[in-house]
């Protein structure tokens, strides 16, 4: 495919070719990281997706680096979002479980879906800054430098991550 500057990727034809052209090694590169076949389908395709949704302010010319950034942090997103869930089986020991009444575990699996649903639902700069402080228990401080941005930008992002959290899952 030709990198020629006044292509257009927002036009069909030029997104067709691109999509062509680096689809299959979007795939490899996503089956790498993560190992597992569907889940590289899926990273390879939502990074299609929002190449398709930014075209006007993506270059052709830096399209494929776009493209394999964007597969990177998804999985990264996935990776953490995965950290989360695992944290919080960690601190629920199984002897916990054994004592419990049918109904309690059903209200916690419930709420574990919940909140894996909302988190999800933040957006990426949100659920990032939420799950370097949550998880992996940075100071905004560290995830300002990290992200590099303002500690009064991540202090922002925080606070709106857990507004909409707690618009998502009342009495959190």
């Amino acid at each position: 495919m030709k990198n020629s500057d006044s292509e257009n990727l927002c036009k069909e034809p030029t997104y067709k070719a691109f999509y062509t052209s680096y689809v299959q090694g979007a795939k490899n590169f996503a089956l790498y990281k993560c190992g597992d076949e569907a889940q590289a389908l899926d990273l390879t395709q939502e990074a299609f997706v929002k190449i398709w949704q930014n075209c006007a302010d993506i270059n052709l010319s830096k399209a494929k680096t776009y493209l394999f950034t964007t597969i990177n942090n998804l999985f990264l997103n996935a990776v953490k979002h995965q950290k989360v869930m695992l944290n919080y089986e960690k601190n629920n020991t199984k002897e916990n479980r054994s004592f419990q009444d049918p109904e309690y575990i059903l209200e916690e699996k419930e709420f574990k879906a919940k909140l894996s649903d909302a988190i999800a639902n933040l957006t990426e700069a949100q659920r990032e800054v939420f799950l370097m402080n949550r998880i992996d228990g940075k100071k905004y401080r560290e995830i300002a430098e990290t992200l590099d941005l303002s500690v009064k930008a991540v202090e922002k992002r925080m606070s709106q991550a857990l507004a909409s959290l707690r618009e998502q899952i009342p009495n959190i």
